[in-house]
């Protein structure tokens, strides 16, 4: 199982950048996803989840309104949209997908990719 990240870079306080993380080696239709970010000299922290048919979404207080999760399962692939970035948004951004949960994610029980660093200059 592989999940990829992509999509980070050096973008603005102010901007947008868009995260995809696709996933292959078995699919995650009936898995929740969702993401962590991790800065430097931090723990990773949980930011957004989805459930496996995208009706239910969590997020994150700090990145509520600001970034939005979303999936498409024919694709096997998870979004993260980031919207009014801010530079304490910087980090490295990990996808992850349960390994057994429709609904939620337990970091122990779970997939995870490689990382994808965001950077927001002020």
């Amino acid at each position: 199982v592989q999940l990829q990240a992509s999509g980070g870079g050096l973008v603005q306080a102010g901007g947008s950048l868009r995260l995809s993380c696709a996933a292959s080696g078995r699919t995650f239709s009936s898995n929740a996803m969702g993401w962590f970010r991790q800065a430097p000299g931090k723990e990773r922290e949980f930011v957004a989840v989805i459930s496996s048919s995208g009706s239910s979404t969590r997020y994150a207080d700090f990145v509520k309104g600001r970034f939005s999760v979303s999936r498409d399962n024919t694709k096997n692939t998870v979004y993260l949209q980031m919207d009014s970035l801010k530079p304490v948004d910087t980090a490295v951004y990990y996808c992850s997908a349960s390994r057994s949960s429709p609904w939620y994610i337990e970091r122990q029980n779970a997939y995870w990719g490689q990382g994808t660093l965001v950077t927001v200059s002020s």
